[in-house]
């Protein structure tokens, strides 16, 4: 193998002690965020998201949310704000102020690269008076907002797309919608449902989505598209009724006992609450995996309970790694437990749901399997493999294979990969790409913490590249101005290092919403 440090000025990892022991306060969920902004311009009151992250897509639906004459004020926090000798840029305790009001046009809304935050924005812009127009490209890799306008139109909203079924587009509001049924495949568009179903209360009829499969063959008794073969708990619409239920809405949902593959939310006023945002899963797992691999403890505060949530993911692929992992009112407490194990993981569901980029999450777990004791298998969705991540890891020695696998579900390509531990050695590539300066710091970790390797099983000799130190921000999920997963490179860095020399902050008070 070519020696992969040849040309590379090495630097020590920073090393911890001895066992990682420390509590970390991680950036919040954007998908959270943008349920929260969402249905807290459409209370009767206003509210408070605290530490909320300042990602493309929160960013872009607050911007979208003043477009239309909601307030949304940024402040800090003294009850969410880092110790100022934290050593962690960028993390104040903000906070943000949503004053609602009646949305209006006329307002211009740019959605480049964000056609998630258009799914929600759609139909908040379909309550308002008057003119909302939708203008950019968002990536056409994720698909078109033909089918939310399409269930729009069915709930009376009046949309001028030209036929097409893509932006710019105009959204022309005349206040509130009558409402009603929309039948909607949502197995295959979860998240148009999702942003119907938050805009409901605000509807004279409510809005009732009922699942009908665009396959017409699907709806044999006990096919896929039979009501009742749904999964119990769509990770992400489970999430919606969760949140709508915690702002005072009336929800019934197949899994809480209602009608199956039907949801309805009920008109009525929703609460102004004050919501301190959970965090993002991707952003937490590597702070988790220094626990694991270093035999110590990790707490994330202001974890959700666990209650079907797509959070559930981490700590049941944690566990299933080797950790032991609880949640109570500290958070998402992980502890090293001994070697890891190899594993079978399925991250195609519940995974990319709860991540929003099962990109950043597989990296995550592959670099752990890659640590393991034994032979790792995980499927996940063809869309979701991190080259990069795994260029770097065979770089280092590490031997991953990659096949085809049945496809995931609603046909997206699906793949199998397969983690044989093997020695590492040698520095991955300086990189601003915060999955790889993620994955790195975990494997400089592992091989410069006393007591290291009887922990994480195969011998490993990796260096850490500095990458970060002077090198531009990623754009990832948490910690920069997008969303594909993980983390703005110099920020993840300097909460590394702070987490090891102890200095992080402690918790914000934890809320029970």
């Amino acid at each position: 193998m070519t020696d992969s440090t040849a040309g590379t000025v090495l630097r020590s990892a920073p090393p911890a002690p001895g066992a990682v022991d420390a509590t970390v306060v991680v950036p919040g969920a954007t998908s959270v965020t943008a349920r929260a902004l969402i249905l807290a311009a459409l209370a009767a009151e206003p509210g408070w998201l605290r530490r909320p992250p300042r990602t493309r897509d929160a960013l872009l639906i607050a911007e979208a949310l003043r477009a239309m004459g909601i307030g949304v004020e940024e402040t800090v926090s003294s009850a969410t704000a880092t110790a100022p000798d934290a050593g962690v840029p960028g993390d104040h305790g903000e906070s943000w102020r949503i004053i609602p009001a009646t949305p209006h046009g006329p307002a211009d809304v740019d959605v480049t690269g964000a056609l998630g935050a258009a799914r929600l924005l759609l139909p908040f812009a379909a309550l308002a008076e008057g003119e909302v127009r939708f203008t950019g490209t968002p990536d056409p890799a994720s698909g078109s907002p033909a089918g939310t306008v399409a269930a729009l139109r069915a709930l009376g909203a009046r949309v001028d797309d030209g036929g097409r079924g893509a932006f710019p587009l105009s959204v022309h509001g005349t206040g509130p919608l009558n409402g009603g049924t929309v039948a909607l495949d949502v197995a295959a568009d979860p998240r148009t449902a999702g942003a119907l179903l938050l805009c409901g209360a605000r509807c004279n009829r409510g809005v009732e989505i009922r699942h009908v499969p665009s396959d017409p063959a699907a709806t044999r008794p006990g096919g896929p598209g039979d009501p009742g073969a749904l999964p119990d708990r769509l990770p992400h619409l489970g999430a919606v009724v969760a949140s709508l239920r915690a702002a005072g809405a009336r929800v019934d949902a197949p899994e809480s006992g209602g009608r199956p593959g039907v949801w309805r939310v009920a008109p009525g006023a929703l609460l102004g609450r004050d919501v301190v945002i959970e965090p993002d899963p991707v952003a937490a797992l590597p702070f988790l995996s220094a626990a694991m691999v270093t035999g110590g403890r990790v707490t994330v505060p202001d974890w959700p309970a666990r209650i079907g949530r797509p959070t559930d993911a981490l700590p049941d692929v944690l566990t299933a790694l080797g950790a032991r992992c609880s949640v109570d009112d500290h958070g998402l407490t992980v502890v090293g437990a001994g070697p890891l194990g190899g594993v079978e993981l399925d991250l195609r569901g519940p995974a990319a749901a709860a991540t929003g980029s099962g990109a950043g999450w597989v990296a995550g777990v592959l670099a752990l399997a890659a640590l393991a004791e034994g032979d790792s298998v995980l499927r996940v969705r063809r869309a979701d493999v991190p080259d990069t991540v795994i260029g770097d890891l065979l770089a280092l020695g590490a031997d991953i294979t990659e096949a085809p696998d049945a496809p995931a579900a609603a046909g997206t390509p699906g793949t199998v990969l397969r983690v044989r531990p093997r020695p590492l050695r040698g520095a991955p590539p300086r990189s601003a790409d915060p999955r790889r300066a993620a994955v790195a710091a975990l494997l400089a970790l592992a091989s410069a913490t006393p007591g290291a390797s009887r922990t994480t099983g195969p011998a490993i000799d990796v260096a850490d590249p500095g990458a970060g130190d002077g090198a531009p921000d990623g754009d990832t999920t948490g910690y920069g101005p997008s969303d594909d997963g993980g983390g703005g490179t110099a920020e993840f860095r300097s909460r590394w290092r702070a987490m090891l020399a102890g200095r992080l902050p402690a918790a914000a008070p934890r809320n029970r919403d």
